[in-house]
């Protein structure tokens, strides 16, 4: 079966099945590769030829940037369109903490990444 030929809900490549989006597995011995989930098949014949490659980059010690005393690791992390109360810069890096019990929601503590004042929120 030609992945390009199916009306499918999804346009990839022979990594993920056009139909569910899931992860194919790889070509083994069979003449077909079979979706685990939805049962999507296409023939091995469609992966002849396919190139995978891959890269692994090694920095020499000490290269890296080490992360500043004042920039702990509360200011990095995701940035979300929340306003500084104190300065009102628009973002805000956060991250999350289980600090009661579990039933109960996470803490969340956002940082502002212009003048790294500091909040909290109970969710």
């Amino acid at each position: 079966m030609d992945v390009g030929s199916t009306c499918s809900s999804f346009h990839s490549d022979l990594d993920f099945c056009p139909d569910c989006g899931s992860v194919l597995p790889l070509p083994g011995i069979q003449d077909a590769v079979i979706c685990t989930r939805c049962g999507f098949s296409v023939s091995v014949r469609d992966f002849e030829r396919k190139v995978v490659k891959t890269s692994v980059v090694f920095h020499s010690l000490g290269s890296t940037m080490p992360m500043s005393m004042e920039e702990g690791p509360e200011s990095q992390g995701p940035v979300v369109d929340r306003r500084c109360p104190r300065c009102g810069h628009e973002g805000m890096a956060y991250h999350t903490r289980q600090m009661r019990s579990a039933d109960e929601g996470q803490t969340v503590f956002y940082t502002c990444t212009k003048c790294k004042f500091q909040e909290k929120e109970d969710s």
